[in-house]
């Protein structure tokens, strides 16, 4: 998918999106070399479980991140409100003209523009606008998608796979969400390898390839 190493961002509202919707493809292109950020834009303390307490999903995702190969240093968890990051647009946009300025990543995951969660959507959509020169894939949250174009399929080996499955394993506070089960997990990427001839594999929409 990339022809020598590359520097890759993946972009996640909360914590848990980026190893939900690419966390096979994050293992794949860790191992292949390449250098992986991962941003996360809401700490989500106030989506937290009765009794837990706040930094939870901070500390999950330091952990989740660390099992897919992205050291800490590459991981930043900021602090925009759950729900609330279209009242922060502007700032989102800044922190990603910032991200892109600095990182001069080869490769952007985000979401779809078409995810119907709100933080999920604008997201999409500023990511679109600061990473316009690069290539951006927006990765499938089936659960948030009426519609989704998979027009881009990247492949994964069984090892990529059990990487993701232990990653989303770290987050013990979001085991009640039926899409965190490695049952669901498993069965989207076997599914989504079918379309392609492949046992395993993840979707994405291809909104700018630059090569």
């Amino acid at each position: 998918m990339l022809q020598k190493k590359s520097t890759v961002l993946v972009l996640a509202p909360h914590t848990d999106d980026g190893e939900l919707g690419c966390g096979g493809t994050i293992a794949r292109l860790i191992r292949e070399g390449h250098e992986v950020h991962y941003v996360a834009f809401c700490n989500c303390d106030e989506s937290l479980p009765d009794g837990l307490a706040p930094g939870t999903l901070r500390d999950e995702v330091m952990r989740a991140t660390k099992v897919l190969g992205i050291p800490a240093e590459r991981v930043s968890v900021l602090d925009f409100p759950v729900r609330h990051l279209a009242q922060h647009r502007q700032a989102v946009l800044q922190r990603m003209v910032e991200l892109s300025r600095d990182l001069e990543p080869q490769l952007v995951f985000c979401p779809t523009r078409e995810d119907l969660h709100q933080d999920h959507g604008l997201v999409a959509v500023e990511a679109l606008r600061a990473f316009k020169a690069r290539t951006i894939l927006g990765y499938e949250m089936p659960w948030n998608n009426i519609t989704f174009d998979a027009n881009f399929l990247v492949t994964l080996t069984d090892e990529d796979m059990d990487l993701k499955v232990a990653a989303l394993a770290e987050y013990e506070s979001q085991k009640h969400r039926p899409y965190i089960t490695e049952r669901f997990i498993r069965g989207l990427a076997h599914s989504r390898g079918v379309t392609i001839g492949r046992e395993l594999a993840e979707a994405f929409t291809l909104y700018r390839g630059v090569l």
